[in-house]
């Protein structure tokens, strides 16, 4: 699985790195990066050795979000097509079977808290910043923010964030219920490396039918989704990893689950 100049690609056992590579320009989005998360994420669906997924950004922060320098430059076409673009990897990363995990740093900004929004776990460095900026430059969210952000805080709360565009701490978003960890600066690597290790050797399958559950319940009815998880159920009782789990419950040992 390759990269490019905008996006680095790494598999390290189970999990697959992808690190947002345009630390001069705060990891701003570009067509090449985009194009080229979408189509990691689209690959490591597909792959029987990927587990979990990990994003996050090199130099000094998570992401920028849109290149504010080349705002002014672009027609509306371009931003049309660009969205297209943005579009597709939101839809990509809540489709994809696989958990996909946030990992930030410094600030994540306009799109690029959004990007963070659509992960599966978001883990923060304690000094870490999130805003969504749009405001601030005459425009609307995108990526989803306005979707994420009503659907976990309610109207109000998201309106604020959105109205305002003043950061918040990976701490304020924690009590907000919008990060799930944070760490020390100098901890994050490290402890994030755990935390995923753990979610990578667990069991995959049902880790991927708690994934598609839990989505569809933003949508759904609860009789919907009892009866998806009845049926899923009946399934998931007939898999090595079940067996598994109840071997290791017995004998007092952890599980070696392999996915299956």
């Amino acid at each position: 699985m390759q990269g490019n100049d905008h996006l680095q690609i790494t598999q390290e056992g189970p999990v697959l790195s992808c690190v947002l590579n345009r630390p001069d320009r705060l990891n701003a989005f570009s067509e090449e990066m985009i194009t080229g998360l979408t189509r990691a994420v689209k690959q490591a669906d597909r792959s029987d050795s990927i587990k979990a997924i990990t994003i996050s950004g090199a130099g000094r922060s998570f992401s920028a979000g849109g290149d504010v320098k080349e705002m002014g430059q672009a027609t509306a076409t371009d931003v049309y097509d660009h969205l297209g673009y943005l579009n597709e990897l939101i839809l990509t990363m809540k489709e994809c079977s696989k958990p996909i995990i946030a990992i930030v740093h410094g600030f994540a900004a306009g799109a690029g808290w959004n990007l963070v929004l659509a992960c599966d776990q978001i883990l923060a460095a304690k000094e870490s910043q999130f805003v969504l900026s749009f405001a601030q430059v005459g425009l609307v969210s995108d990526g989803g923010g306005s979707y994420f952000l009503t659907k976990k805080l309610g109207p109000y709360k998201a309106k604020e964030l959105l109205f305002n565009a003043k950061p918040i701490s990976a701490l304020q978003a924690m009590e907000l219920g919008l990060v799930n960890k944070v760490y020390e600066q100098s901890e994050l690597e490290a402890s994030a490396k755990e935390y995923v290790a753990k979610i990578a050797l667990g069991p995959g399958r049902a880790i991927s039918m708690m994934k598609k559950l839990v989505n569809q319940s933003e949508t759904a009815d609860l009789a919907s989704i009892l009866e998806q998880e009845r049926i899923t159920q009946t399934v998931m009782v007939s898999t090595e990893d079940h067996q598994e789990g109840v071997s290791a419950f017995v004998e007092k040992r952890k599980p070696a689950f392999t996915g299956q």
